[in-house]
């Protein structure tokens, strides 16, 4: 089980406007931030508890990671996916059901600011 999440970014501010934007439609939000040594560190999250983390990379070599936000339902997905079109994200797969996961896995893949592949997904 997963208690949280962090994701080191090239720069922490441009990732939080990018994050809260495209996954609004799900109810991300800051929870908290503070400064530390090495710059910015914020958490995001809903009902006040910060499961995902932005801090500054701390090299200039970065790997992709994958990050699944859990969406309410298909609804909840297909607004994501609007949000990240509006927003002129770059969209790696539409919303569609994924049966090759299990039946009911409805999902969008996105790629953030730093090559992340980020989705919203859904299991019913």
């Amino acid at each position: 089980m997963l208690g949280h999440l962090g994701v080191q970014v090239a720069d922490v501010e441009a990732s939080l406007a990018f994050y809260l934007r495209v996954f609004d439609p799900i109810g991300m939000a800051e929870v908290m931030r503070h400064e530390t040594p090495g710059g910015l560190v914020v958490g995001l999250g809903r009902g006040g508890n910060p499961s995902f983390w932005l801090s500054p990379a701390q090299s200039g070599e970065t790997r992709e990671v994958h990050v699944a936000f859990l969406a309410p339902d298909r609804a909840g997905v297909d607004a994501v996916h609007a949000a990240a079109v509006d927003a002129g994200v770059e969209v790696l797969h539409a919303p569609r059901e994924w049966p090759e996961y299990h039946l009911g896995y409805y999902g969008v893949f996105l790629r953030d600011l730093d090559g992340h592949n980020v989705e919203a997904v859904c299991h019913h």
